[in-house]
């Protein structure tokens, strides 16, 4: 990572982030000289955090894309999620009782990156409620996102796991899902390979449960689904 300094677009784009949007123009103001703060441009296939290693910094993606990994029991690579800017990331873990970062953030797509002291961070909740307020917030909706995808992944069968993704991904009031992921991509998602994955797909259409139109999957038979998951 090679630190660069904070511009006026980078600084737009920071105050484009949940976390730190619609706050007050003197808020805004004063922010980086409170926060303890640095700017790094970051490169494909850098690795940001480790798993296993402290959470010491907030965390925020201002351009580019992440990949989640975690490495489970047996020693499997398993793809959490891929983060795309402009967020913060891995903020359930920065005041939890170890701090302890579950997974192992990779650069996809080159971007930048800033990381804010914990320290200094905390400061900021105490001067700026409303900073605390976006900050729970944000971290509810991580921590619902995880149970979800732990809950996807207790499932022991790939038909289960594939029923879960399309459930969870179709569109409201319909039974079409646009697919975010190729296969390949799909089936780390999903933690299983890539043939045992397309040949379940593929039994799945022959039993018209389900119809594909890359990038489209149409769900023709959702309440025999239903029963896999």
């Amino acid at each position: 990572m090679d630190k660069i300094e904070c511009t006026d677009k980078i600084q737009e784009l920071l105050f484009n982030i949940p976390l730190f949007k619609d706050l007050p123009s003197n808020i805004k103001q004063t922010l980086l000289e409170k926060l303890d703060c640095q700017f790094f441009h970051i490169g494909k296939k850098e690795v940001i955090a480790r798993q296993n290693t402290p959470c010491k910094y907030l965390y925020v993606l201002l351009e580019g894309k992440l990949r989640t990994d975690i490495i489970d029991a047996l020693g499997n690579e398993i793809l959490i999620e891929y983060i795309e800017a402009p967020r913060t990331f891995a903020t359930p873990h920065l005041f939890s009782a170890d701090c302890t970062l579950p997974a192992t953030f990779t650069v996809l797509e080159e971007g930048i990156l800033l990381t804010a002291t914990k320290e200094s961070f905390f400061r900021l909740f105490a001067q700026e409620p409303g900073i605390l307020r976006n900050f729970l917030r944000i971290t509810g909706n991580c921590t619902h996102c995880t149970v979800k995808r732990l809950r996807m992944l207790s499932y022991k069968s790939i038909r289960s796991r594939i029923t879960a993704y399309l459930m969870e991904h179709r569109q409201a009031g319909s039974d079409t899902v646009t697919m975010v992921h190729n296969q390949q991509q799909l089936a780390e998602y999903l933690g299983v390979t890539r043939p045992a994955l397309s040949k379940e797909i593929n039994k799945m259409a022959k039993e018209n449960l389900i119809r594909l139109d890359t990038p489209k999957v149409h769900l023709l038979a959702p309440d025999l689904l239903q029963q896999f998951i």
